[in-house]
């Protein structure tokens, strides 16, 4: 499976939190607040969770999916996926790295 590594810009830490609430399965905005709440131990505004999901939009890391009522649900696309894979593999080595250092210090 081909892994990409986009950009994600400014809202690096929200985009990453978002694309991995939403690898879970859809979810809309509230739902990802608390979902982000829990896994980060951070709370993320309104304004930053919907400014983070335009550009995940624009960028076709998510989709929009219909809705029955003013709540919208958004989905990972498969290039949202692979781009969070890429992050993971990334932050993955980071960590590791990390570690290893502290553990020779």
């Amino acid at each position: 499976m081909k892994r990409e590594n986009l950009d994600l810009g400014r809202f690096t830490e929200p985009a990453l939190l978002i694309l991995v609430s939403l690898a879970e399965g859809p979810k809309h905005g509230y739902a990802m607040m608390e979902d982000i709440k829990a896994l980060s131990g951070s709370a993320i505004g309104p304004g930053t969770l919907y400014g983070a999901l335009g550009r995940l939009e624009r960028l076709g890391l998510i989709q929009p999916l219909a809705s029955t009522d003013r709540r919208v649900p958004y989905k990972l696309t498969d290039p949202g996926r692979r781009t969070l894979e890429g992050q993971l593999d990334g932050l993955r080595k980071l960590t590791s790295t990390g570690i290893r250092r502290l553990a020779r210090a």
